[in-house]
C-alpha cells in the first residue's frame, strides 16, 4: 500500500503573462514546496486550474513536476474527467510518464447515480491495476455526493489507495473512516478541517496553504499523531485566518495572489476565473504578515 505522506500539496500552475504555461517556475514551485514540507503533490487537480489545461500541458506539467521533485516526493496527477474512456486514457498516459499515482475527481456536470460512480471509477482502477488511485469528492464543484456507502464499496479495490474528502461535513468523514479499512487514507480536502478530520480518523491533508505553511501543517499533524492534541489546536488556530482567507474567492484566485505577494511568479487565473488583484492582496497582507509570510 503506498503512502504518499501527511501533507500533500496541491500545487497551482504557473502562467505567464500571455496565459501560457509557466514550466520553469512550476519546476522551482516545486522544489520549493517539496523543501517546505509537501510529502507529495498533486498536478493538475482543482487548485491547478485543470479545467481550464489541455491535455498536452498536462502532460508536459507531469513530467516536469517528475524531475523537478525526483526521489524527494511523489507526484499524484489529476487525470480525473466527466467521461470514463477520457479519465482512463489520460491516467494510462500519466502512469507511462511516470507519476506514483492518480486523483480522480467524481465526474461533473452529468451527475451519475451511485451504481455509476461506483463503475466509473472501478474502470479507472481495472485499467491501470498498478497505479494507486485517490478518489476526490467535492460536490460544491461536481455537482454530486460520493455516498460513504459508494466508498466503502471501492476501498475494496486494491489500488484505490484513499479519498479526498472535501464534503465540509465531519460528519460524512466519520461516517467513510468507520466503513472503510484502516489502511484506506482519508485526506480532508480543507484546510481548516484537516485537525478535526484527524481525530475521527483522517490521515493527512491535501492543501492549499501548504503552498505557505507546509512546514506548519507537517508540525500539525504529526503533533496530533505523537497525542499531542494541545500543539496541534495551538497550530491549528494560529493558522486558521490564513486557511478562510485563502478562500475569500474561488479557489485558486487568493492562493496565487499570496504566492505574487511573496514573489513568485506565478502569474494571473485563466478565464472564467478572474483575478481581483487589488482587493485580494489588500486583505491577505495583514494575514500573511501575522504569520511572517511577507
Amino acid at each position: 500500500m503506498v503512502d504518499f505522506g501527511r501533507v500533500v500539496t496541491a500545487m497551482v500552475t504557473p502562467f505567464q503573462a500571455d496565459g501560457s504555461v509557466n514550466y520553469a517556475v512550476a519546476e522551482q514551485l516545486a522544489a520549493h514546496l517539496v523543501a517546505q514540507g509537501s510529502d507529495a503533490l498533486v498536478v493538475c487537480g482543482t487548485t491547478g486550474e485543470s479545467p481550464t489545461l489541455s491535455w498536452d500541458e498536462e502532460y508536459q506539467l507531469f513530467q516536469v513536476v517528475i524531475k523537478a521533485v525526483a526521489g524527494k516526493a511523489l507526484v499524484i496527477a489529476g487525470t480525473g474527467s466527466n467521461s470514463t474512456q477520457e479519465a482512463i486514457a489520460a491516467t494510462q498516459k500519466a502512469a507511462k510518464i511516470g507519476v506514483h499515482g492518480s486523483l480522480q475527481v467524481v465526474p461533473y456536470y452529468n451527475k451519475p447515480p451511485q451504481a455509476g460512480l461506483f463503475s466509473h471509477f472501478q474502470a479507472i482502477a481495472q485499467a491501470c491495476p498498478d497505479l494507486p488511485m485517490v478518489l476526490y469528492n467535492i460536490p460544491g464543484r461536481t455537482g454530486q455526493n460520493l455516498l460513504p456507502q459508494t466508498v466503502a464499496r471501492l476501498s475494496a479495490i486494491d489500488n484505490i489507495v484513499g479519498i479526498k474528502e472535501a464534503t465540509g461535513s465531519l460528519d460524512q468523514a466519520s461516517e467513510i473512516s468507520r466503513m472503510t479499512p484502516p489502511e484506506f487514507k482519508i485526506y480532508s480536502g480543507d484546510d481548516s478541517l484537516t485537525l478535526p478530520l484527524l481525530a475521527i480518523g483522517g490521515y493527512g491533508v491535501i492543501s492549499v496553504a501548504s503552498h505557505l505553511v507546509g512546514k506548519q501543517l507537517q508540525q500539525m499533524i504529526q503533533a496530533f499523531a505523537a497525542g499531542q492534541v494541545q500543539t496541534a489546536t495551538q497550530i491549528h488556530l494560529q493558522l486558521l485566518p490564513l486557511f478562510k482567507s485563502l478562500f475569500l474567492s474561488t479557489n485558486p484566485i487568493p492562493v496565487k495572489v499570496a504566492l505574487r505577494l511573496q514573489g513568485w511568479d506565478v502569474g494571473s487565473t485563466r478565464l472564467p476565473l478572474e483575478d481581483d488583484q487589488n482587493g485580494l492582496a489588500q486583505k491577505l497582507k495583514p494575514v500573511l504578515a501575522e504569520l511572517n509570510l511577507i
